[in-house]
């Protein structure tokens, strides 16, 4: 690159190394190829060719959840509205995924020209358009003097606002001449909070706190957002009482504290966490979000009186709403004013009743979801990643106790069945250890073509793929023909789509022995492992069945 003359992809290409990037997913079409070609240039940056859109976006979304950063190249509107999808999902969960469109010729708007990969409109604004609702900003680049300021705002606005950001580049003028790119900080500095909306902010959450008789600490999904777990232990640690997460914020807490109390899901919380929570008189939310999923159909027992709320920028305490605040440093300040309450946690010891662990199952009996976490459970490694897909794995993954420093993915607020495959796939270029991917049958099948992906970048994930044959949670939320599926040779599709080429193998279990014998092969092999659990249709959680009767019935309100 250094000795080239900079155009407006290299300027990209130097921008993205910059914020962090090692790796981009793409899919080739005409208005982005010569922006490809200038990409390829730039030797810090790998190329992953996916195998269409959508999945190079939720492969996008996992590398951004394990890097903190990502970006996705496609085409046009055939290219863009196929991606939309997963922008959506990014913009749920507070992800920077700079998505990239080639655009058609500046020339053409100008000239009144009806264009391919479009609707037949002359409207060049509508991609952009579909996009502005689910990304943090639009930024469409039709002359080269244009592209340093646009490429430089979209990062700064996507890692600022860690949101994604929709970035379209005219396909005449990537290699377009540009300066030189000047120093720039990536990601930007965070804007400072305000000092007197943050000091009355603290005074009235340690006033509520001190109050209370037995207040509980409980995360919620921002706090990935808000950068903030530090702060949150912190705050933990001083108040000494019982602390559990939000289903959607599983994997952000050390689960090896000796306060933690598992999850609060209302009527699928952890063993006697939802009965502590509940009965707290100060319930102390940092990054909820509540929705029907998190509340179980809003069936959860989270009164305005009982809930104090800390989100990435607003404190909400007895009535009172506090702005432009920054999470990390309401929690640390908090956690210097306020004393030990350790009533809840007190509580929870004496309600609570050891749990026997599951027994092991013997090598000839039949494979059941309760030996396959258990299976799962002693797999899984510090370091590890572990991709969790929409569905029954969603219970599965809430019941394995994490070991620190495992990082644990999964998409609850858009909840697209499908997305945990390719999702893997950034995953596991973005990790720096083995990822483990949870998934069902029904699921895999929106977009099992990535596996292809994985084998021809390396990637060495290794799939557990519940086959029940069917979506078992729309079973559970409502039944109906259109829940089947055709059954697929799954341990199949690593020779399929392989070729004999790459490292991977697939095997099917139907017993407990004969998964252990795959789980062990797995462990020594590098490369791609697929395992097909058999499982009976009816075996899943009994979580699963009371979230889905509570979810049906919402959805059902007259």
């Amino acid at each position: 690159m250094n000795t080239e003359a900079w155009n407006v992809g290299l300027y990209l290409a130097k921008r993205l190394t910059e914020a962090g990037l090692g790796a981009y997913f793409s899919v080739p079409g005409d208005f982005n190829l010569v922006l490809l070609d200038q990409l390829l240039k730039e030797p810090r940056l790998r190329m992953v060719g996916c195998c269409n859109e959508l999945n190079a976006g939720y492969a996008a979304d996992g590398y951004a959840r394990e890097r903190g950063f990502a970006a996705a190249v496609f085409t046009y509107t055939v290219g863009g509205l196929s991606i939309l999808n997963a922008a959506a999902g990014a913009y749920s969960d507070d992800l920077p995924v700079l998505f990239v469109s080639g655009g058609p010729n500046s020339n053409d708007a100008p000239a009144g020209h009806r264009i391919h990969h479009s609707t037949g409109e002359q409207n060049f604004a509508q991609a952009a358009e579909c996009f502005r609702p689910v990304v943090a900003a639009v930024h469409v680049v039709r002359r080269a003097e244009d592209a340093p300021a646009e490429i430089d705002a979209a990062i700064r606005t996507c890692l600022a606002r860690r949101k994604p950001v929709y970035l379209e580049i005219a396909c005449n003028i990537a290699a377009a001449p540009v300066c030189e790119p000047a120093p720039i900080t990536l990601p930007p500095p965070p804007a400072p909070g305000d000092p007197a909306s943050h000091e009355a902010a603290v005074r009235a959450l340690s006033a509520r706190i001190g109050h209370a008789v037995k207040p509980v600490l409980v995360a919620g999904g921002k706090l990935r957002a808000g950068n903030a777990a530090g702060g949150f232990e912190a705050l933990a640690d001083a108040l000494g009482c019982a602390v559990a997460v939000m289903p959607d914020a599983k994997g952000l807490v050390r689960e090896s504290r000796t306060d933690f109390i598992g999850t609060y899901w209302g009527e699928v919380s952890s063993p006697f966490c939802g009965e502590i929570v509940e009965s707290s008189d100060c319930q102390i939310f940092v990054g909820p979000v509540f929705n029907d999923y998190t509340t179980v159909g809003w069936t959860t027992l989270t009164p305005p009186a009982k809930v104090v709320e800390i989100g990435t920028d607003f404190v909400r305490v007895d009535g009172r709403y506090f702005s432009g605040l920054r999470m990390g440093d309401v929690l640390a300040d908090l956690s210097r004013a306020v004393a030990p309450k350790p009533a809840s946690l007190e509580a929870y010891v004496r309600l609570r009743e050891p749990l026997a662990p599951a027994a092991a199952a013997g090598p000839e009996e039949k494979l059941s979801l309760r030996e396959l976490r258990r299976q799962v459970r002693d797999f899984l490694a510090p370091g590890m990643s572990l991709v969790v897909e929409t569905g029954d794995s969603w219970f599965n993954g809430q019941k394995l106790r994490l070991p620190d420093g495992l990082r644990y993915h999964f998409q609850m607020q858009y909840g697209s069945i499908g997305w945990a495959t390719p999702a893997t796939l950034g995953v596991a270029l973005g990790a720096e250890n083995r990822t483990v991917l949870l998934t069902g049958d029904g699921s895999f099948q929106l977009t099992a073509q990535e596996i292809s992906t994985m084998i021809r970048q390396g990637a060495d994930p290794v799939i557990f793929l519940i086959n029940n044959r069917g979506y078992t949670i729309e079973v559970e939320i409502h039944d109906g023909p259109y829940n089947d599926i055709q059954n697929w040779d799954y341990a199949g599709l690593p020779a399929i789509f392989s070729k004999g080429g790459g490292n991977a193998f697939g095997v099917r279990v139907s017993t407990a022995g004969e998964l252990a014998e795959a789980i062990a092969r797995a462990a020594d092999f590098n490369g791609l492992a697929l395992i097909e659990c058999e499982l009976d249709r009816d075996d899943c959680t009994s979580e699963l069945l009371e979230w889905g009767s509570r979810v049906a019935a919402s959805n059902s309100r007259a």
